[in-house]
């Protein structure tokens, strides 16, 4: 139960919907999920661990702000691993099954087709990443860049523009293909040129909810 209580309410940081620097009720918590306060203590000190929640001794808890500092930090590690993934790849492509995350993409085409809205293709983007590190074995490395990444992703949520959905599935698409032509150059940009649109955009979203970062 608390792997759940944990995956619903990371969800709802990351998505915004527990919004950086409200508060947060226990005993709310437990009633809505019909569970005692334990499991609910548990779920809040793992979300602290990852930097999106504060708990306060004999105070209370709030949803983190948004630290911009964690997130170049988490973000270079990102940017570390995935370029590593896609060198390994684009060097013996016919020695990696990609077919998951071809699989993957195709129903993000879906997804986005049939609801036009990018925010719903997210958890399927986030799949598609994890199956290039699988593929290459490096599962692990990509749960512990998604455990460090929770002030950047929060950030994606925050940086919907027009068009976002179709340059990440073009984004994508991109990659795919200069892994499965071997050329490793051509992989490196395309994963630097995809992780790099939201810190770019870091001024801009600090004056639009200036309330969301930590100063």
């Amino acid at each position: 139960m608390v792997n759940q209580i944990f995956d619903v309410l990371r969800n709802e940081i990351i998505g915004l919907q527990l919004a950086p620097g409200s508060d947060v009720s226990r005993s709310a918590l437990a009633a809505r999920f019909g569970v005692s306060q334990t499991p609910i203590r548990e779920a809040l000190l793992r979300l602290e661990q990852q930097g999106l929640v504060d708990v306060f001794p004999q105070s209370g808890t709030m949803i983190s702000l948004i630290d911009t500092r964690q997130a170049r930090q988490a973000q270079f590690l990102r940017v570390a691993v995935e370029a590593e993934v896609a060198e390994t790849i684009s060097q013996n492509p016919t020695a990696y099954d990609l077919s998951e995350a071809e699989a993957i993409l195709a129903e993000m085409w879906r997804i986005w087709r049939g609801t036009n809205d990018p925010r719903a293709i997210r958890p399927p983007d986030q799949s598609f990443h994890a199956a290039l590190c699988e593929a290459v074995g490096h599962g692990e490395l990509w749960e512990l860049v998604v455990a460090r990444s929770g002030n950047v992703d929060r950030m994606r949520s925050i940086n919907i523009f027009p068009g976002k959905a179709e340059k990440i599935l073009a984004e994508h698409a991109e990659l795919l293909e200069a892994l499965n032509a071997g050329d490793a150059a051509r992989a490196r940009a395309a994963v630097r040129l995809h992780l790099s649109g939201t810190l770019r955009a870091v001024d801009d979203m600090r004056a639009a909810y200036p309330h969301y970062f930590l100063s």
